[in-house]
């Protein structure tokens, strides 16, 4: 049946992305709802961005109220909002400066930036060379994919950055092989996301910090998706007692709204950037600046990472008891609330289309993993819900 809103879409917006066919309207809590009414369990939160849920009532108002105010005036003057969105980002990670950005893709280019000015201040030009993983994702821009390890998406759009060097995720020997004398820093995600929800092994990422410390490149983590809570953890690599030189924050750090943020470490923030190496002129601005704050108050007022490990627990039992049912199920991967299943012999987008008809939303993570990034704020209740609607859409006749 034919859909006014999709044959309009596809008349006037690029086609870079195969979209479902639903045009949703509005959500709330858990849940979203079509342009028709009909109501949909939400395990994607918009690829891991509402970890709040929808239609957050001290959210929003917090949204009005700063619209009512003040939504821009550029990075050449102070704003409270700004002051004490870095504020709250500062402390909860531990680490010394922020830099908001209009999104995750961004936060990594200006922690690329970062790293090579770093690397230049104190050995020169001939330092920058940065060691990224095979099967990671950071973002579409010339920068982030140019360390996304992934061909798929590269071959297009070469050449790209040059310098960049590649290694085997949980292989530190791998990394080990890639050193030279150039090397400048080492990017990674702390928990894999597009590559198919491969979280890094302690030893791996203990052992990476070790080398970076030893020869003085910088450690990037990039926190976009696994970070703000997904964990269990406010950033994944806190529970690994891995502190990074950079981290690199977007999707839950604004639930919604477009804002990312690159995150110095003392070392960094005093050996890299200086005014005029970097900047935008939207990023920070008071409107985002108020969400991220509002954002770090509910997380600490509706206990977030609590719930995250409980109902993460809960989740993660839920998803090995499909493993052992199923045998097209191969396995589990994952913690807390960023979760994937790897299926084999049979299409996985198949199973996703049948979960929309099913009244459940999933997206994957590569070409065979289901993957499972929930509002933060789900309950057992909700994830039984998931599980009925999944084992529907496992069947032909779904």
């Amino acid at each position: 049946m034919s859909n006014p809103y999709i044959e309009k879409a596809e008349e006037v917006i690029l086609h870079t992305y195969n979209r479902y066919p639903v045009v949703f309207d509005r959500g709330e809590g858990v849940h979203l709802y079509d342009v028709d009414g009909r109501e949909y369990l939400d395990f994607a939160a918009g690829i891991a961005v509402q970890s709040l849920g929808y239609n957050n009532q001290e959210y929003t108002q917090a949204l009005k109220d700063q619209i009512d105010k003040l939504t821009h005036i550029s990075n050449l003057y102070y704003t409270a909002p700004m002051m004490e969105a870095a504020e709250k980002v500062v402390k909860a990670s531990g680490m010394s400066r922020v830099f908001f950005t209009n999104s995750g893709t961004e936060a990594i280019e200006g922690a690329l930036k970062a790293a090579r000015k770093y690397a230049y201040e104190k050995y020169g030009e001939e330092r920058y060379e940065i060691i990224a993983m095979n099967h990671s994702f950071h973002g579409r821009s010339i920068g982030a994919l140019s360390v996304t390890g992934n061909e798929k998406y590269q071959i297009p759009f070469r050449p790209l950055v040059p310098g960049i060097r590649f290694a085997e995720y949980n292989d530190l020997e791998s990394v080990k092989a890639q050193i030279t004398e150039k090397t400048c820093a080492v990017i990674l995600e702390t928990v894999q996301g597009e590559g198919g929800v491969y979280p890094a092994t302690e030893a791996f990422l203990k052992g990476v910090k070790a080398l970076c410390e030893e020869r003085d490149m910088l450690l990037i983590l990039d926190e976009i998706q696994c970070g703000m809570g997904r964990t269990g953890y406010m950033f994944a690599w806190q529970e690994y007692g891995v502190e990074p030189d950079i981290m690199t924050c977007a999707k839950a750090i604004g639930c919604g709204v477009p804002v990312g943020a690159f995150v110095l470490g003392e070392k960094a923030a005093k050996g890299s950037l200086k005014p005029g190496d970097h900047g935008t002129t939207y990023g920070g601005n008071p409107f985002v600046c108020a969400a991220v704050s509002k954002v770090f108050d509910l997380y600490e007022k509706e206990h977030i990472l609590e719930n995250v490990r409980t109902v993460g627990a809960y989740l993660t039992e839920q998803l090995d008891a499909l493993v052992e049912k199923y045998d097209f199920l191969k396995e589990r991967r994952g913690k807390g609330m960023i979760q994937g299943l790897e299926v084999t012999g049979r299409p996985v987008a198949e199973i996703v289309e049948r979960a929309l008809a099913n009244g459940l939303v999933l997206i994957t993570a590569g070409s065979s993993v289901l993957r499972f990034v929930p509002p933060l704020v789900i309950t057992k209740e909700d994830v039984d819900c998931m599980v009925e609607k999944l084992e529907r859409s496992f069947t032909a006749s779904a």
